[in-house]
Order: C-alpha cells, then sequence, then structure tokens
C-alpha cells in the first residue's frame, strides 16, 4: 500500500500535525531535516507554514518545491507539545 498524506497543520514553528490515509496521527519535528539549498527557506517559521498537501502525490510540500514523502515523515518519531493555558 502506498502511502498518503490526507491532513497537515503546523501546531508549533517547525512541527507538522500529520494525518496519514492508514488513521494514523502523529505531531513531528523538522528542524533538524531543515538543511541545503532547498529546506533554508522553510527555516523562516512563516514561510514553514505555507505547507500544504500536493493534490496529486499527497505529500506536504511548500511554495518553493520542497517537499516530504510520507514514509519519511512517518518514520520520524512522534512528539508531543506542551498545553497551553
Amino acid at each position: 500500500m502506498i502511502l498518503h498524506v490526507e491532513h497537515v497543520e503546523v501546531p508549533a514553528p517547525f512541527h507538522l500535525t500529520l494525518r496519514f490515509d492508514d488513521g494514523d496521527e502523529r505531531t513531528v519535528d523538522l528542524e533538524s531535516l531543515l538543511h541545503g539549498p532547498i529546506f533554508t527557506p522553510l527555516r523562516d517559521p512563516e514561510y514553514f507554514a505555507m505547507v500544504s498537501i500536493d493534490p496529486v502525490c499527497r505529500t506536504v510540500v511548500w511554495p518553493n518545491g520542497a517537499d516530504l514523502a510520507p514514509e519519511a515523515l512517518r518514520n520520524l518519531p512522534s512528539v508531543t507539545l506542551p498545553k497551553h493555558a
């Protein structure tokens, strides 16, 4: 089965909350991955927040062409963000 992203949110800078088409939901921290020319713009939190889902491939993408495959995102450890009062 090919894994796809169904939903993406940005709950905090450099974090994505994802729902995959198999029902798995997780929040991942991408800050340590944002290196190299294609990912440098994503180090700006406002630009990072421009993430969307490619309608054909159903990967997460940014306006500059940066993308991350669902399988790579699924292999990242899930993190728990602190709750704000």
